[in-house]
């Protein structure tokens, strides 16, 4: 699975979440994972978006969090959102914006 990093490197965003996006959904079923290393969001356990444990990553992890309608988890803990392929556009386009 192909990554490609966002200029400031605060997230990266799968090749699969731009494949996921494209097909219009009206339910898609993530998870949003803390860890270590930063925030997850994942699809049938596959990666579309990380957000590293940076000042401007963890921004964008808040809102991806906010436009997805969920908390961010606890450290080590996960929560499911389901939402429409357009909310996921949105989520997934905020994790790209420039925090700096």
């Amino acid at each position: 699975m192909e990554t490609k990093a966002v200029p400031e490197g605060h997230s990266v965003v799968s090749e699969y979440a731009d494949e996921l996006i494209s097909v219009p959904r009206a339910h898609v079923v993530l998870e949003l994972c803390q860890d270590d290393g930063g925030l997850k969001l994942l699809h049938e356990g596959k990666m579309l978006v990380e957000c590293h444990l940076t000042r401007e990553g963890m921004a964008a992890a808040g809102y991806m969090a906010r436009a997805l309608g969920v908390k961010i988890p606890p450290l080590g803990e996960s929560v499911k959102a389901r939402v429409s392929s357009g909310v996921l556009f949105r989520a997934v386009s905020i994790s790209t914006l420039d925090f700096s």
